[in-house]
């Protein structure tokens, strides 16, 4: 029983939608894995031999699969074309003639040279949805620089603001940039197959991770540009609102978000500060930002006379919002996380793999859709013959290389 079987019926709001997607690592396939949990029929596209780079990012590994990998290829299709035969780059056109969205994030010369890049194929195919990304954006000076998740994020400010006060800029320990710019792309593709749908109307989308980081940092931006000193690393302690970090307790850490001014009173009072409460000097977030070392060192003295666990059913009570700093051991455990089904097991695994619930539900849609990550050139077959080759005509361009199935690839050959 093949993924298609499997799977019976695809409910969702995009159910029907065909994507092309030749997307590699990260960013792209985040997108597209999204776009497949709201009901598309993606197809992704890959090289002979290895497929997408992140087959074989690891370890860990499990059953010979990338955990990296298998987070963000879960209700795809794998199709191996070899684009250095020409048979090969024409059954890849004849796919996307007959698709929806085509998805890349290639080397803009590269695209040229094998006639794929977007003015040639809209031109072609005029309903088209070319959703492309890329490190930096299609125009500007380094708009052909490769990109990668570490530059996006030196390059946007995000390193600038992040790691312990006054020590070194730090990279934010995850793959931030991809993600982010994968929820951009699956939101614009999703915009733009509204208009597809009623009008007939393609699109040319353009997302790359420093667009994607900027907008992670676009309150930092818009408080420098207003006049707010440059920021530098601070530990998280540097926020527009006091208080709002961590603070250690008895015995761990505990993140305090004050947000209002009759939340700070309440906060006060709760922990044996009245008069800091009752102070004029500090009854606005204002004040409070001018005093913020007295007061953080205020409040630290006070937390280190209960647990974090004490503390956080005492501000649970009152409506304080607070959480412990969670290890990921904690997290997977946690019982809202747990309550959500925000773990999905990856199917075949016995619980070896997981990937993570797509950050929205739809009401419509009970349960979430979770295939797993297809084998390398599981479904070319099955793919082609849907888009009417036949069965000679597959034969021919597997004899010929153009194309490889699933019972002759093999990672790392």
């Amino acid at each position: 029983m093949n993924d298609q079987d499997q799977r019976g019926p695809v409910a969702g709001p995009l159910a029907g939608l065909k994507v092309i997607d030749m997307t590699t690592s990260y960013a792209g396939p985040t997108a597209s894995m999204y776009l497949a949990d709201l009901g598309a029929d993606v197809i992704k596209v890959e090289r002979p031999g290895v497929g997408d780079d992140t087959r074989s990012w690891g370890p860990p590994f499990v059953q010979d699969t990338s955990a990296w990998f298998a987070s963000a290829n879960r209700n795809k299709r794998s199709v191996v074309i070899n684009l250095r035969e020409p048979e090969g780059l024409a059954t890849l056109r004849r796919l996307i003639g007959s698709a929806d969205v085509f998805m890349e994030n290639l080397n803009p010369g590269k695209l040229k040279s094998l006639g794929i890049d977007h003015d040639t194929l809209r031109a072609e195919f005029p309903r088209l949805i070319y959703c492309a990304m890329s490190g930096f954006g299609l125009d500007g000076p380094d708009h052909a620089l490769p990109g990668y998740d570490l530059a996006a994020q030196a390059r946007s400010g995000i390193m600038s603001v992040t790691g312990a006060k006054g020590g070194s800029p730090q990279r934010v320990s995850s793959a931030l940039s991809d993600v982010i710019t994968g929820m951009c792309a699956a939101l614009a593709v999703s915009a733009a197959v509204v208009r597809q749908r009623e009008h007939g109307a393609g699109e040319l989308i353009d997302v790359s991770l420093l667009d994607s980081d900027l907008a992670v940092m676009a309150p930092r931006i818009a408080a420098y540009l207003a006049g707010e000193p440059e920021p530098a690393p601070s530990g998280g302690t540097d926020s527009v609102l006091a208080v709002y970090q961590s603070f250690p307790t008895a015995d761990r850490d505990l993140a305090i978000a004050i947000g209002n001014d009759p939340m700070w009173r309440r906060f006060c009072d709760i922990i044996g500060l009245a008069e800091l409460g009752a102070d004029p000097a500090l009854a606005d977030n204002a004040g409070r930002r001018a005093h913020r070392e007295r007061l953080v060192a205020a409040v630290t003295e006070k937390l280190a006379d209960r647990t974090a666990a004490e503390w956080l059913k005492i501000f649970g009570e009152a409506g304080i919002p607070c959480s412990l700093v969670q290890r990921l051991s904690e997290v997977v455990e946690d019982p809202q996380v747990v309550a959500r089904g925000c773990l999905l097991p990856v199917p075949g695994t016995e619980g070896a793999m997981h990937s993570v619930h797509s950050p929205f539900r739809f009401a419509s849609i009970p349960e979430p859709r979770n295939v797993r990550f297809p084998a390398l050139g599981a479904h070319t077959r099955e793919v082609l013959g849907e888009f009417g080759f036949t069965g000679e005509d597959i034969d021919a361009l597997v004899a010929g290389g153009a194309v490889q199935d699933g019972t002759e690839v093999r990672v790392g050959e």
